[in-house]
């Protein structure tokens, strides 16, 4: 028994006809009378007397499309509350954030999200990429904002913006005297890098080739974009930094570009398949993608640097 089946019996009760009624359900009289007869047999029982012009109810017929007229109507009632539900911005919703955006780029969008959306509560954490994907997982998040592709078979991604990386050298280091810098030219000797767990090392790490980064006689790894900065500063090396971690400092001179194609990371709101807050997920990302820097999306040569 399908609902297809039902509608084709409430149809038929309607027009009494089977030619007008098919009509009605926008298919063939043949395949109308095929779809009766079929729900007719698994039910055991006629529906309809075909012996009187026009066509009636059985009396058994008469109960069954009863059912039926009372199944689509509550159908259609879920249907338009499911509807309704997608596109109510009302609700309290948990947002997780990776440690190497939020700082950067929360604070950009957060003032516009609450003030023209004041029916939705945003519970916001930081939360390292694993973690974040487990808890999306789990039903503990409700939205990630996180680097992507993840290729994750139950979690749903939203592409917003590719950020660029950007060198972030000590005066002292030869990249300082270049204006733009080929990322075949980076290796392993004075690279200051975030701490396991951070998939933005990951990605350092896949720029650069190398998979033991040291800096002179010691290394120091740290859970901080804004530690790893000073320490160039105060030190000999370089790291590598998204740019919305320099956003306010693009004149500094230690900041550097990369040749084109540049490495940039792919930032997406992440959901798990069954969420179905879709207006939530529009004005969220339409709130970020209006505090970005217009360079993050505009379509340019590019190299996708993935952490997975």
């Amino acid at each position: 028994m399908t609902l297809q089946q039902l509608e084709y019996i409430v149809s038929l009760d309607t027009h009494r006809h089977f030619v007008t009624a098919a009509e009605q359900c926008f298919v063939t009289q043949p395949t109308l009378t095929l779809q009766v007869k079929k729900l007719e047999t698994e039910m055991g029982t006629l529906i309809f007397d075909r012996s009187k012009q026009p066509i009636i109810p059985t009396p058994t017929g008469e109960l069954i499309i009863a059912k039926a007229r009372q199944i689509l109507r509550e159908t259609n009632q879920l249907k338009a509350m499911i509807n309704e539900e997608k596109d109510t911005m009302k609700g309290t919703f948990r947002l997780g954030v990776i440690p190497t955006i939020a700082p950067y780029l929360v604070p950009l969008f957060l003032n516009d999200f609450t003030a023209n959306n004041p029916n939705t509560k945003l519970i916001i954490r930081e939360v390292e990429s694993s973690q974040l994907i487990s808890d999306l997982k789990n039903d503990l998040l409700d939205i990630g904002l996180m680097a992507t592709p993840l290729e994750e078979s139950n979690l749903r991604e939203v592409p917003m913006f590719n950020e660029p990386f950007l060198l972030y050298t000590s005066m002292h280091h030869p990249f300082f005297m270049k204006q733009e810098i080929d990322p075949n030219e980076l290796s392993e000797r004075g690279l200051w890098l975030l701490t396991e767990g951070h998939c933005l090392r990951n990605q350092v790490l896949n720029i650069c080739s190398e998979k033991n980064a040291r800096s002179g006689n010691f290394s120091y790894e740290s859970g901080s974009i804004e530690t790893l900065k000073n320490l160039v500063k105060h030190n000999m090396g370089y790291t590598l930094v998204p740019e919305l971690s320099v956003l306010n400092d693009m004149t500094d001179q230690r900041i550097k570009r990369f040749t084109s194609p540049e490495p940039i990371r792919e930032v997406s709101l992440v959901v798990h398949k069954s969420f179905t807050k879709e207006a939530v997920l529009e004005k969220l990302r339409d709130s970020i993608i209006k505090h970005i820097p217009k360079n993050f999306s505009k379509a340019k040569s590019f190299v996708r640097v993935k952490w997975r």
